[in-house]
């Protein structure tokens, strides 16, 4: 793998030789000073251009950033809907190990990229055609205390969602139920487990996207409590899973509302409790006359 002085400068060697790129931004983890380092943080590069058809028609230019394992270009694809307007995105996987996600950006977006993210520093800007920027900070990420409002959608989310895991359940419609009950509710856990960190945290720090860092805010054994709700391997271990899910997530919501004065509707959570279980059991009966050959 290259080190960083050694990809920094692969990348400013091509804005050098390329009269089209201005200038370069970096944002991302490689800015964020509470980020982990490690071996597979990116870099994620923006090239403020004057001429990106010319870059996106030819472009053996790429080739001078190594030897590619990988190449996506979201705003070519069909199926994903690119989301960065103007902007073009190059994300290359190299053999070496390192990646870059490089951003295109013409002049006329250049306000808009400063506007949306924070976590930026200019690297490259010999015409100074950009404005200065205040220092990277992750601040814009750190969690947020929900509202009244946010916290009871958090929470009819969750118990509304958990009865679409109990009908895929009980049609054994595997792939549906596991796909709701990870997709939604245990996602609904995880943003209520990250306010719980930003209460006690004073609500100063980011859990980063898709709750990567959450982990290390949380005690042992409520990350044990998280691992033991990841077992979909069989519709038995998806119905555990989701009473599992649901008493955690009931006890959790109990505890944030009293420390922070919101409202939780704890009755609505036992009755979903008790609706799973009544349909957990019946299930089980359902199955088990259906071994003993029971129509």
């Amino acid at each position: 793998m290259r080190t960083e002085e050694e990809m920094m400068m692969v990348i400013m060697e091509v804005a050098k030789t390329h009269p089209e790129i201005l200038a370069i931004g970096m944002n991302g983890s490689r800015t964020n000073k509470r980020a982990p380092k490690d071996i597979f943080q990116d870099y994620d590069i923006v090239y403020v251009v004057n001429n990106m058809n010319g870059l996106l028609a030819e472009r053996s230019w790429l080739e001078a950033f190594g030897e590619r394992l990988i190449m996506q270009t979201p705003e070519e694809m069909t199926l994903f809907e690119p989301s960065l307007g103007k902007r073009f995105t190059f994300l290359m996987q190299f053999m070496d190990d390192t990646r870059i996600d490089l951003t295109l950006c013409p002049l006329s977006e250049v306000e808009n990229w400063l506007e949306e993210d924070h976590l930026l520093e200019i690297i490259y800007d010999p015409c100074h055609i950009l404005p200065q920027v205040s220092a990277a900070t992750d601040k814009e990420y750190w969690v947020k205390k929900p509202s009244n409002d946010e916290f009871s959608d958090c929470c009819n989310e969750f118990w509304w969602v958990s009865t679409y895991v109990v009908k895929g359940l009980y049609r054994q419609e595997l792939a549906y139920a596991r796909d709701h009950l990870y997709d939604y509710c245990y996602q609904e856990l995880l943003r209520l487990f990250s306010w719980q960190v930003g209460e006690n945290t004073r609500y100063s720090l980011s859990v980063g996207k898709n709750y990567k860092y959450l982990r290390d805010h949380l005690n042992e054994d409520e990350n044990q409590a998280l691992d033991n709700l990841l077992d979909f391997r069989t519709e038995e271990s998806c119905w555990r899973s989701l009473c599992n899910v649901e008493a955690l997530f009931h006890q959790t919501a109990e505890k944030y509302a009293e420390r922070t004065g919101l409202h939780y509707d704890g009755k609505m959570g036992q009755k979903l409790m008790s609706y799973t279980h009544r349909w957990y059991s019946l299930a089980k009966e359902a199955s088990i006359n259906k071994h003993d050959g029971i129509e």
